[in-house]
């Protein structure tokens, strides 16, 4: 039987955010295996497929901090304003309403709109760079862990021995159920339709989030392609009956439906790519750690859509965890012991559940058309878009900038 291959961290799951951890640990040279049922070259979609993520500054932070931001191949897109308003569907928006300028909030936009192929060509470019890295995609591996370490067995494939797995594979994590963590789930009875439009006017860096009763719809201003040089991301949710219905129309039908959302001062609208659903549901560990293992991204959180911070958490999970784990490396003490992991939780579950408990209270508070809480609202936002400090806290929050700091 040959040897195994030793490493310090075992990460399961090549995504966005497991993607993001090898890459951050192999910029400082900690020795990092990465495993994938998936092999990664095809997910890079190389066509346009409709899908973007909006990256606070924070979270470009962690990118940068990986080598990954340099690296995306397609432009990434400011957001410099933030517009919210509420209404109803047929009928003009509230004329009170939010307005966030980024100008106001300092230097940095408040995010960046990434396409996901762009990320994903970014993450499999840089994997390759490192030679602390060892990638096996696609594998399946079975894992055992002890007190004094994890083994991995790849089958057809090396065994590796580590001193910490990471549990990075999302929602549904194998390794997070057989270690017996707890979770919270939230169903909200809503669906989350994604995709893009190209449009005849510029957006100006414009995001607009528009409350409706079945809940919100979200333009996010993208970087033009030569094809369309003015380019936005479409977050539309709705209550799964009604999403259902509309994912079957035409384009054409469907693309009314957008535009009869989103308004006139985009012009006319067209949809690029396809159209992508999600059942919305919010879901919570009750623990981040187990022996020798870390729990990360939506394997340990799943938040509504609502602010857009879902994949920015994972993100703030990989600052936390690798800041721990590369600090522990260097001084020669153990990447997986239990005092390390504990540091882990008390740093993220308090930015976790404080994000889970306010996306739920929004969409609560914002997802009915019941007269009072419209009027409250409305209100609400009129005081904040008049309040500067209040405005204040809510941009930095937009910006990542309360939780950057791990």
């Amino acid at each position: 039987m040959s040897e195994a291959i030793r490493v310090e961290v075992c990460i399961v799951g090549a995504g966005p955010v497991g993607g993001t951890l090898a890459c951050r640990l192999g910029e400082a040279g900690i020795a990092t295996a990465v495993i994938d049922r998936a092999p990664l070259p095809p997910m890079e979609h190389p066509d346009f497929d409709g899908r973007a993520y909006a990256i606070a500054a924070g979270s470009r932070r962690v990118l940068e901090d990986a080598g990954l931001w340099e690296r995306l191949p397609f432009p990434a897109g400011p957001i410099l304003h933030i517009r919210v308003s509420d209404g109803r569907l047929g009928r003009p928006a509230s004329r009170l309403h939010l307005h966030f300028d980024s100008v106001d909030a300092g230097e940095e936009p408040f995010g960046w709109m990434v396409e996901a192929r762009s990320l994903r060509m970014a993450i499999n470019a840089r994997l390759a760079d490192f030679p602390s890295v060892s990638v096996h995609a696609p594998a399946e591996a079975s894992i055992q862990r002890e007190d004094d370490g994890v083994r991995v067995s790849i089958a057809d494939g090396p065994t590796i021995a580590a001193r910490l797995v990471v549990a990075a594979e999302g929602r549904v994590s194998p390794l997070r159920n057989a270690a017996g963590i707890g979770v919270t789930h939230l169903p909200y009875g809503q669906t989350g339709i994604v995709c893009a439009i190209a449009h005849e006017r510029p957006h100006h860096g414009t995001a607009l989030e528009h409350f409706l009763p079945s809940g919100p719809f979200a333009q996010l201003p993208m970087a033009g392609t030569e094809g369309a040089p003015h380019l936005s991301s479409i977050v539309w949710t709705e209550r799964t009956p009604i999403a259902r219905r509309m994912l079957a129309l035409d384009d054409a039908a469907f693309t009314r439906q957008i535009a009869r959302r989103l308004g006139e001062h985009l012009g006319g609208v067209r949809l690029l790519g396809r159209r992508w659903r999600y059942p919305l549901a919010a879901m919570l560990v009750h623990r981040y750690y187990d022996t020798r293992l870390a729990v990360v991204g939506d394997a340990a959180h799943g938040i509504h859509p609502i602010a857009g911070q879902g994949l920015n958490l994972g993100f703030r999970d990989v600052g936390a965890l690798a800041e721990l784990v590369i600090d522990a490396a260097s001084a020669g003490e153990d990447v997986g012991a239990p005092a390390l992991l504990r540091r882990y939780q008390a740093r993220r579950r308090p930015d976790n559940m404080l994000m889970f408990a306010a996306t739920d209270a929004l969409d609560r508070l914002f997802s009915t058309d019941f007269l009072p809480l419209r009027l409250a609202r409305d209100l609400g936002i009129a005081v904040v878009n008049r309040t500067p400090p209040l405005k204040r806290l809510f941009m930095r929050q937009a910006m990542g900038a309360l939780t950057a700091g791990w």
